[in-house]
């Protein structure tokens, strides 16, 4: 148990009003690892209040709590905030960064260039998902799991490794996952909700975005691009894009796979996947982005044309 766990204990003990957000879009982890933390807080006691800037995807609808997510957060006063996936604090959005009415704030993240922007810092980048270090920080608590907890926890550590496919998917990862099922969690059913629940239109925007596929650098890398006229023509959004990178990643002898996501007019979010060999953090750091050493992404503004250049011009001279 570190130094900084035990800390954050003290605090969750003498505090009693909890206020708990994570990044723009957000992902598995960041819903199972919030929705979890929100959980075990909430059985312990204390008084939790979530806040997202952007809605749960109806993907992650299922998970216990989801429906207590505020877009909005309420002017009051609260003890703690609790910052969880973010790697940066401005990803929060402008709502929770400008809220000031907190005392304490404690950030959570695993992301590799994480900023250490709260009063207690648990940063480890080690760690297979946020959720493995809520469930780390509830372990230590003594917290005695229940199966709406151990649900958010292992949807958290099941999707930031890609069912276990990819490569930070070590050995705490399967231990905890392994010890989420004995509170009565069913893999098949999680599964079915996550991969064999997709709305027709996601199959629609992705029939759009495969013809974009653009193979580079002999074959070392790859992309594909959603437009917001693919948007419009299939009736999809952005919550539907989620694993479209993860195509040309799957392309044999490609390394570096980029997403290209227009955000906006001459705006777009660029996400980079790496197969282990190539850091790809060091991509999206260089455009002002961050992540993990397999996992990154950034906003760079431009034509798509421009964006593509300025991307592959740094992606084709690390290759």
């Amino acid at each position: 148990m570190t130094e900084t766990i035990l800390q954050i204990i003290e605090v969750i003990r003498s505090n009693s009003s909890f206020l708990l957000t994570t990044h723009e879009g957000p992902d598995g982890d960041a819903i199972g690892s919030s929705l979890a933390l929100a959980s075990f807080l909430r059985k312990i006691g204390k008084d939790v209040t979530i806040h997202y800037q952007d809605p749960v995807p109806d993907l992650y609808a299922f998970l216990p709590g989801s429906d207590s997510v505020l877009s909005h957060i309420p002017i009051r006063d609260y003890d703690v905030s609790v910052i969880l996936d973010i790697g940066e604090r401005k990803r929060a959005g402008n709502e929770f960064c400008d809220f000031t009415q907190v005392n304490t704030s404690i950030n959570i993240d695993h992301h590799l260039s994480c900023e250490k922007f709260g009063d207690f810092n648990l940063i480890d980048s080690q760690a297979a998902a946020t959720g493995a270090l809520v469930y780390r920080i509830a372990h230590a608590y003594g917290y005695q799991f229940d199966r709406e907890t151990a649900l958010c926890i292992y949807v958290a550590i099941l999707t930031d490794t890609g069912s276990f496919r990819y490569s930070n998917a070590n050995r705490e990862a399967f231990t905890i996952a392994g010890e989420m099922i004995d509170y009565g969690i069913n893999a098949w059913d999680v599964a079915e909700q996550l991969y064999e629940n997709q709305p027709q239109k996601r199959l629609e925007l992705l029939a759009r975005c495969l013809p974009t596929l653009d193979v580079f650098k002999d074959g070392l890398a790859a992309s594909v691009v959603i437009t917001s006229d693919m948007y419009a023509a299939s009736g999809a959004d952005a919550e539907l894009t989620d694993g479209f990178v993860n195509y040309p990643r799957s392309i044999r002898g490609v390394e570096v796979a980029i997403f290209f996501r227009q955000l906006a007019y001459r705006k777009f979010k660029v996400g980079f996947r790496s197969k282990g060999k190539v850091n790809v953090a060091a991509f999206s750091a260089a455009l002002g982005g961050g992540g993990h050493h397999n996992a990154a992404g950034c906003t760079v503004e431009g034509s798509l044309d421009e964006v593509k250049a300025t991307v592959y011009s740094i992606v084709e001279a690390s290759l």
